[in-house]
């Protein structure tokens, strides 16, 4: 199974992240694709106020997201918000393309150091599993690496590739706890772990300011914990080879998931 992850560097316009997921859409379906991952907050960089640019999962941009996908013959999975019915927005995962159609909201709310994001994004509740070519694919999102059960539960259900698309923060250790807690994933499960991250803003001449506006380091971790591939800071497409043949190998001759007692 071929999948690219397209680090990118949202902007606070949704119509020019759309622009970018056209192109490297595109990009990724001339190199043979046929999943390709966008970040968290593909549709708007954080650091902006939310509500303003929500849309549902049916609206325009999801709609002309559908729409090229279907032009490029894969699966897209992209970071948008959808409007959550009391104030709040979701921090919604649009899977499209592929005979794929489904969302997945983010569930572990980053509540900590003083910061809630629960005051501002309504959590999710149900995990989220599509097949993409027979392969059954696990949707997560950001702060949700930091637990593994919800990635045991997505293995349970037959998932062998996991994806975490992030706008991770930057900060001191934070690339090395990302680096690690996705190779983690991966050893829990015995499965691809698939992390595409934000790029690095600076990169292309903006500033992190005070939201998580991502540090680049995609990664695609496999079923033993190794690192598969990864990417730099700068926007960058990152097209990798994942057999879930070797997951279902792994799963048998290191049988965390059947061993567990808890």
């Amino acid at each position: 199974m071929r999948i690219a992850l397209a680090q990118i560097s949202s902007t606070p316009d949704p119509a020019e992240n759309l622009a970018e997921v056209g192109k490297r859409t595109s990009e990724a379906a001339s190199a043979g694709a046929r999943l390709v991952l966008f970040p968290e907050a593909t549709m708007c960089c954080f650091g902006v106020k939310l509500g303003p640019v929500a849309e549902p999962a049916d609206g325009p941009w999801a709609t002309r997201v559908r729409e090229i996908a279907a032009a490029a013959g894969v699966t897209v999975v992209a970071g948008m918000f959808t409007p959550s019915g009391d104030g709040r927005v979701r921090n919604t995962l649009l899977a499209v393309g592929g005979g794929v159609d489904a969302t997945y909201d983010k569930i572990h709310m980053f509540d900590a150091f003083g910061f809630a994001e629960s005051d501002t994004v309504e959590p999710g509740t149900e995990p989220v599993t599509i097949d993409v070519d027979d392969v059954t694919v696990g949707l997560t999102t950001c702060y949700d690496v930091r637990f593994p059960g919800l990635y045991q539960h997505l293995a349970d259900r037959g998932a062998t590739v996991a994806l975490v698309p992030a706008s991770w923060g930057a900060g001191a250790g934070k690339q090395e706890q990302w680096e690690l807690l996705v190779r983690a994933r991966a050893l829990d499960t015995g499965s691809f772990v698939v992390a595409c991250g934000q790029a690095d803003p600076t990169t292309v001449g903006r500033e992190h300011g005070r939201a998580p506006t991502g540090i680049g380091a995609s990664l695609v971790a496999g079923p033993r914990g190794e690192v598969v591939a990864s990417a730099g800071a700068a926007p960058e497409l990152l097209v990798v080879d994942v057999d879930p043949g070797q997951a279902t190998t792994t799963r048998e001759q290191i049988p965390v998931l059947a061993n567990r007692r808890f």
